[in-house]
């Protein structure tokens, strides 16, 4: 299936313009479901309704309500929140470039294929550029009357921008409760250098798979055809009652797959 651009807009960086098309670089493949009425099995539909009078309340009579740390609410007409949405723009205007990978993988949101949208040549002026400087852009627009800040970045050579996380969102690593207890020891600190070692691997995005959703999936499979659907067995494992313990378990399974 070939992709279908989501948004158009314009990477700008000082007096320089680039079209460009932006492409979602990810899919929800969660399986969804219809809730049904378990008497006859027709579809129903969630209403809104006034819990005190059991009447059905339409949308249009509704309001926005932010509650308060106190605990009371705080009522904002659609058009109050309409008039702070940000302005339309098409522009993805570059704040500044900085040093390649200085931004860290907690940051990261939502990433964003992008293709040219007309000049191949100034499409690919921008991915040279990223690539002999670098550097990446710290990028901010807005899409569908949302703003964003995200990352203007090389990926196999071609653009992508990825969606960033406010720092309001991002808990400090500070907020955690320092581990205690005592170091490894040497047996233990060998023994598990050993076991690191023997698990070493190259990254094969391929060898992984949402498990559930494939258990879900052959469930209704088998349901459509009428057949069983078999339940396998859940094995529970039992923890050892220390670290060297533990660590030598994971070797013997290890070493004999």
């Amino acid at each position: 299936m070939t992709a279908r651009a989501i948004w158009k807009g314009v990477v700008r960086f000082k007096e320089i313009g680039i079209p460009v098309k932006l492409y979602s670089a990810i899919e929800d493949r969660d399986v969804h479901f219809r809730l049904l009425h378990r008497k006859d099995k027709s579809p129903v539909k969630q209403v809104m309704v006034n819990p005190k009078t059991d009447e059905v309340v339409p949308y249009h009579a509704t309001l926005r309500a932010y509650r308060t740390d106190e605990g009371g609410l705080v009522a904002l007409e659609r058009d109050e929140l309409d008039e702070l949405q940000p302005e339309t723009s098409r522009d993805i205007r570059i704040l500044h470039f900085l040093p390649r990978n200085v931004i860290d993988h907690h940051w990261y949101k939502r990433p964003y294929y992008l293709g040219p949208d007309g000049s191949v040549e100034d499409y690919f002026a921008l991915a040279d550029a990223l690539k002999d400087s670098g550097t990446e852009g710290l990028a901010r627009w807005v899409m569908r009357n949302k703003e964003y800040v995200g990352a203007l970045r090389l990926y196999l050579e071609y653009p992508i921008l990825i969606a960033l996380r406010y720092a309001e969102q991002v808990l400090s690593v500070d907020e955690l409760e320092a581990p205690k207890g005592k170091p490894l020891d040497d047996r233990e600190l060998a023994m598990a250098r050993q076991l690191i070692g023997m698990l070493e691997a190259e990254f094969e995005p391929e060898d992984y798979a949402d498990e559930y959703r494939e258990r879900v999936l052959e469930m209704i499979a088998a349901k459509q055809r009428g057949g069983q659907v078999k339940k396998s067995p859940r094995h529970k494992s039992v923890p050892p009652e220390d670290l060297t313990r533990a660590l030598e378990a994971s070797l013997r399974k290890v070493k004999h797959g």
